[in-house]
């Protein structure tokens, strides 16, 4: 069996200060698997599409190790919450808030996300 790509012509943007970046295409974000993206500063991001279509944002770097790794991870829910959790340590983070659900006192950057 063969699967199409999604084909739409939907870009991904992420909100950096007062300005939307372009990120990449809808389709290329597929359902329950992370991405990473460079961002202009030099800094990465992990971007997230849910089975439900809904697409996350947040920072790509493991607080509690440093690497940049979220993106990896994988996806699950937790009390209707959609989380991350960390491929090395496996701590889970909110993908809406960026806070830990292991430790409520670390969280990691997310970016209001849109598609245009």
């Amino acid at each position: 069996m063969t699967l199409a790509l999604e084909t739409t012509d939907l870009k991904v943007e992420i909100r950096l200060a007062s300005e939307w970046l372009a990120i990449c295409e809808l389709g290329r974000l597929l359902p329950g698997r992370g991405v990473a993206a460079l961002l202009p500063d030099g800094s990465q991001i992990a971007l997230f599409r849910d089975r439900a279509g809904r697409v996350y944002a947040i920072d790509n770097r493991d607080p509690f190790n440093g690497a940049a790794v979220l993106s990896r991870g994988l996806i699950g829910t937790h009390e209707g919450r959609a989380y991350v959790a960390s491929p090395l340590l496996k701590q889970r983070f909110d993908l809406e808030t960026g806070s830990c659900l292991d430790d409520d006192t670390v969280s990691v950057p997310t970016y209001e996300v849109r598609t245009s």
